[in-house]
């Protein structure tokens, strides 16, 4: 127990001594954090998303490989594989004023895609958080291929 005592004790000192390493760190952090957030929009929610895409006629957008998507997707998810987004926009002209809500398979492509779509006009773009990992773990309806 005296050991654990000491150790605290020795941390918080070099917290005191060294308080601008530490708050040097802990600022890189969080512009860390904040420009991960911004590049690609905010992360949607599964219950979010699909409120957002039923009421305002948006669309999933799955960026997965074929073989991925074949296995299982979201029902009316358009697909176009992330490689080919940049320079299939046009299939998704009709959605350029409407949410279009990213999908891939952890939620961290999804982010370099949404920035790509909204760098070309589709200012509703936003990435699905937890992609289909997450949607699986819910157990909500895929269809399959």
């Amino acid at each position: 127990m005296e050991r654990k005592s000491v150790s605290a004790d020795l941390i918080f000192q070099f917290l005191g001594e060294q308080w601008i390493l530490v708050a040097a760190l802990a600022t890189t952090l969080t512009m860390l954090v904040l420009h991960e957030t911004r590049k690609a929009g905010p992360a949607l929610s599964i219950n979010e998303a699909v409120q957002l895409v039923n009421s305002e006629g948006g669309v999933f957008l799955d960026i997965r490989e074929a073989a991925d998507y074949a296995r299982g997707h979201i029902t009316d998810a358009l697909h176009i594989p992330a490689a080919a987004l940049a320079n299939r926009t046009d299939e998704l002209e009709k959605f350029r004023e409407k949410p279009v809500v990213v999908v891939c398979k952890m939620g961290q492509s999804a982010g370099p895609a949404t920035k790509t779509l909204r760098s070309q006009g589709f200012s509703r773009a936003q990435k699905l958080s937890g992609g289909m990992m997450e949607w699986d773990a819910q157990k909500l309806p895929v269809v399959t291929q």
